[in-house]
């Protein structure tokens, strides 16, 4: 099979993984885990960037030739057939914030960058048709400047007298992982791929040449980490605003988030409070 024809024939794969998420919103998906084949994964290979930072075995996407990363691929989809497959420890490191503070950055091996890339795929294809507009960030077709545009539009041709400005403090180093297993759960029931999503989420970190082990969180950095953040926050808190929160409060109010941060927009400075 050509390389072509094997983007054409795991494209319609997906395509029709989200036809069903669409047409069938309450069902859940129980067979994914046969989709993170050696054709797949190897897609997901040439999709990598180049130029990027090594993993703790110190290898980059341009050390590998064709035949080592097939190599590397059928490896690690016999390792994840019989369920022995372990992601490597992420590598953490350092960059400076804005306001000068650190913030934590994971950085997984290549072919862990791989399995997570075929992963955050299939996930995309499930959630993308449930996720609400009133999110923006690491989405298909979103960027900052559509959700800027958001908040200029509330503000300037609604009745949005107040904002509330929201971060979530450290979000990414303190994701609560029962809960997101919660979360996937909603969509997911196949044993195998939530084995393969966790142990990710338990993969431990390497710092300064010393294992810690990880109970919270899904580092910043790794492929994945944006679109579990999207899933979690979709139900903790986009769903929670919009189903429940919203009841409550009097007059217009939206909430517009990218990422962890958001801002709610109130019409009333009682409400704001």
């Amino acid at each position: 099979m050509s390389y072509t024809e094997m983007s054409i024939n795991i494209a319609t794969k997906l395509d029709l993984i989200t036809k069903r998420s669409k047409q069938k919103p309450q069902e859940k998906f129980t067979s994914l885990a046969h989709l993170l084949n050696e054709d797949y994964l190897m897609e997901c290979y040439q999709e990598l960037k180049s130029n990027r930072a090594a993993g703790i075995d110190g290898k980059h996407k341009e050390d590998y030739t064709d035949e080592t990363i097939k190599a590397e691929i059928a490896a690690t989809v016999a390792k994840m057939k019989a369920r022995k497959y372990r992601p490597k420890p992420v590598k953490r490191v350092y960059i400076k914030k804005p306001n000068g503070k650190q913030r934590p950055l994971g950085i997984p091996a290549v072919i862990d960058k791989v399995v997570q890339l075929g992963i955050k795929k299939i996930l995309e294809v499930i959630y993308e048709p449930h996720f609400l507009d009133t999110s923006y960030g690491f989405r298909p077709k979103r960027s900052c400047h559509q959700a800027l545009k958001a908040v200029h539009k509330a503000v300037m041709t609604k009745p949005a007298n107040w904002l509330i400005d929201a971060d979530i403090k450290g979000f990414f180093d303190n994701v609560d992982h029962q809960w997101l297993i919660e979360c996937l759960n909603q969509k997911i029931t196949d044993p195998r791929f939530r084995t393969i999503i966790i142990k990710f989420l338990k993969a431990g970190v390497i710092e300064q040449g010393k294992y810690y082990d990880v109970e919270k969180g899904t580092p910043q950095g790794g492929v994945l980490s944006p679109m579990l953040a999207n899933i979690y926050l979709h139900y903790i808190l986009d769903l929670w605003f919009e189903k429940v929160e919203k009841e409550h409060i009097k007059g217009y109010t939206e909430l517009i988030r990218y990422a962890d941060d958001f801002i709610i927009t109130v019409q009333t400075k009682q409400e704001a409070q």
